[in-house]
């Protein structure tokens, strides 16, 4: 059976010299970090992690802008907290549902080819998904680039989020965002305007202040 699903694969830049620099002990706590903030992320916005690999791991999603929004935001986390770098590459099409569980296409496997292409820090997609970007990230041309095992130079652009310039912070995910980024606005209790990177964040935040709300 296809189906019409969004993958992106992720890894950290630069991990096997960091463990053969650095050793595995240390290189073991990088990676703990790494999948700490992967679980967060996106189990948050609603993202499936379809496989660990190693040092880097595998995602698929049924829309593409929750996806789009996780790696962008799992991008900045990773840059914040680690000594490496992650880099990425996302794709969108009709592939083969395997078995279940699995899936099998060239989308998939450009999606990987992307993320061995992409430089440290930088986030490689194919054109489509520009329409899923949220309103604090922007798309830029980067291709076409000669892709592995395509007959055919790709068309490729590279996703960021938008230099904010003293912007707002979402008090969930922390991610700073232009003042006209904000997704949406909750209301504080102190009456103030409380902006947000998306739906997924404005939903946590709701859930942790009806607890607050709730405690004796």
């Amino acid at each position: 059976m296809r189906v019409l699903r969004s993958f992106a694969f992720v890894d950290l830049s630069g991990f096997t010299a960091f463990t053969d620099l650095h050793g595995d002990e240390l290189s073991g706590g990088v990676l703990a970090d790494f999948r700490a903030a992967v679980r967060d992320v996106s189990s948050r916005r609603g993202v499936r992690v379809a496989k660990w690999l190693g040092d880097g791991a595998m995602f698929v999603a049924v829309e593409p802008n929750p996806l789009v929004a996780a790696v962008l935001e799992m991008e900045e986390k990773v840059d914040a907290t680690s000594p490496l770098c992650l880099r990425a590459g996302m794709t969108e099409g009709r592939v083969l549902l395997f078995e279940g569980d699995d899936y099998i296409g060239s989308h998939v496997n450009l999606a990987a080819r992307l993320c061995d292409l992409a430089p440290p820090n930088q986030v490689l997609a194919t054109p489509e998904l520009q329409s899923a970007l949220p309103a604090w990230a922007s798309a830029e041309p980067f291709g076409p680039v000669i892709v592995r095992g395509f007959g055919r130079p790709v068309p490729v652009v590279r996703l960021s989020r938008r230099e904010h310039g003293g912007g707002v912070v979402d008090p969930v995910c922390r991610m700073e965002l232009p003042v006209d980024g904000v997704v949406v606005r909750r209301v504080g209790a102190d009456g103030a305007s409380v902006p947000f990177c998306s739906d997924s964040c404005a939903d946590a935040w709701d859930e942790a202040n009806r607890g607050l709300a709730a405690a004796p």
